[in-house]
């Protein structure tokens, strides 16, 4: 009897050592105050109801260094070297406590897949969208004002209804691909769903002393699955992501670049934006654009960290050309939290009108875009805590 219960107590124990799971539970809260100047006054406007005078402002904020968020991901053996894994994430606003509204309570991650050392991870949900790649490279690592800013958001979407595989790493080099469906009867979107076939890949070489990588991806309008995302309207003062011309819909292809050099960390990318089948554009509307960025990361300490990063954008159509210099550094307390600041300014050409912010196109008050062809300055410092 001893021994069947023994022999019955080894197999219930091989059963959970073959079929082992966790979940974790993880988050990120971020805020600081923040002063910018010229932003758009509320009063008086034009016929349009677009701003005609600039302003400053202070304002406390969240998510300046990084998206507050929490989430929670696991991990299931199920043997064979295969696992099945989970990843659940959204986002806040940490002075506010309101969460993603509209976007759904996980509106960065919800994913399920499955893994093996050998042969990959292929997972399906919503996920950040493949553009977000440029996170590695860039010197400010996709902060409020840095590599998003000057394609007014394009770097940094979610998307839905996706497919993805990314390939363990063979020889220095590794693959990553997205495919997502717009679920409407025609197969790149006709407007019967809120989002038209998106899809990416992209393939990186990693080292030692430098990395590089490859991407392309595109974005189709989801009101007709074009490459274009319809003519940004009179005074540009809508906010619907489908009427944002080329940075709404269309496609990209980035080269970029990380050298590791001690203490030093030098970055630096370019980026074409391709529209296609761009219908009713006004003069100024960008369908075409060219995005470049570079910087340095000097670790002067094992907690201190300063950084120097210029973006700049040039679009057709008249539309003209920004650069955003900027510099700032982080302090670290310890290995969960952290103070940090940035300063940073953007100087336009006489008839672009970029902001620090990643918003939409136009003069509206609510962008916080400088007026026509006019600069804009901003500060902010905060503190930023893991768990």
């Amino acid at each position: 009897m001893k021994k069947a219960l023994l022999a019955a107590a080894l197999m219930s124990a091989g059963v959970v050592a073959h079929a082992q799971s966790s979940v974790t539970l993880y988050g990120r809260l971020d805020a600081g105050i923040e002063y910018m100047s010229g932003v758009p006054s509320a009063s008086p406007l034009n016929a349009n109801g677009a701003a005609t005078q600039n302003s400053s402002r202070w304002k406390a904020e969240s998510g300046d260094w990084g998206t507050s968020l929490w989430g929670m991901k696991g991990v299931e053996d199920i043997g064979g070297g295969n696992k099945v894994l989970f990843q659940l994430e959204g986002s806040f606003n940490t002075m506010t406590g309101a969460g993603p509204g509209g976007g759904g309570l996980f509106n960065r991650w919800a994913t399920i897949g499955m893994s093996n050392a050998q042969y990959g991870t292929f997972t399906l949900g919503r996920m950040l969208f493949i553009s977000n790649g440029v996170w590695d490279f860039d010197p400010f690592g996709q902060s409020n004002w840095s590599s998003a800013s000057l394609v007014r958001g394009r770097n940094w979407p979610q998307s839905s209804n996706n497919f993805a595989y990314q390939s363990p790493k063979i020889a220095g080099f590794d693959f990553y691909g997205q495919y997502a469906l717009s679920n409407a009867t025609s197969w790149n979107g006709n407007g019967t769903t809120p989002q038209g076939r998106e899809a990416g890949a992209q393939v990186t070489y990693t080292t030692s002393l430098f990395q590089i990588r490859g991407m392309y991806d595109e974005i189709r309008n989801p009101t007709n699955g074009g490459l274009w995302g319809g003519p940004i309207a009179n005074g540009g003062i809508n906010t619907a992501n489908t009427s944002n011309g080329v940075f709404a819909a269309s496609r990209e292809y980035s080269a970029m670049f990380n050298v590791f050099l001690g203490q030093f960390k030098i970055q630096g990318a370019y980026q074409a934006v391709r529209s296609a089948g761009a219908t009713g554009v006004l003069p100024g509307q960008p369908t075409t654009l060219d995005h470049e960025w570079g910087g340095v990361t000097w670790q002067a300490t094992p907690a201190a960290a300063l950084i120097a990063a210029v973006y700049h954008v040039n679009g057709n159509n008249g539309a003209g050309n920004a650069t955003i210099y900027t510099v700032g550094g982080s302090y670290n307390l310890s290995k969960r939290t952290l103070l940090d600041i940035q300063v940073a300014g953007v100087s336009n050409s006489k008839t672009a009108n970029y902001g620090l912010n990643a918003n939409n196109a136009g003069y509206a008050p609510a962008t916080d875009n400088p007026l026509q062809g006019k600069g804009q300055t901003g500060v902010y410092a905060g503190i930023q805590h893991s768990f």
